[in-house]
């Protein structure tokens, strides 16, 4: 809505591009791991790139296995949000978000790592190799 800088008294950017990104509770074997680092570093990581996030208590959540015939992964998941102004989304901020979200994946042993960038879902599953 325009106008409402004004209203607001703001002097800030405005974050019109919401990023959330699915913090797992569980490996894809269902086996618990270090949630509370990966909250964290998803934190720490949304934080330095745009400016600030929030993260969510644990909603329940489910996944399904496709490659391990449909097998159904149950975890506590924490959603992870930022509001990105789109003009600081450089090649640079993708390419340092695109390192973490595999290395969350890779290093926790997901079978996919989901992201939502301006209400469309992105699911990695084949997470790049260690640079």
């Amino acid at each position: 809505m325009k106008g409402l800088e004004d209203r607001f008294g703001s002097t800030l950017p405005r974050g019109t591009l919401q990023i959330t990104l699915f913090v797992p509770s569980v490996d894809r074997d269902g086996v618990r791991i270090d949630q509370d680092y990966w909250r964290e570093e998803t934190l720490r990581i949304f934080g330095t790139l745009f400016r600030g996030a929030t993260a969510f208590p644990p909603g329940r959540g489910v996944w399904r296995d496709d490659e391990r015939g449909g097998e159904l992964v149950f975890d506590d998941t924490v959603l992870v949000t930022s509001y990105a102004d789109p003009m600081a989304l450089t090649d640079e901020v993708f390419a340092e978000l695109r390192r973490f979200v595999h290395r969350l994946g890779r290093e926790s042993n997901q079978g996919e790592v989901g992201i939502v960038v301006g209400g469309e879902y992105y699911g990695i599953k084949d997470f790049d190799l260690v640079e």
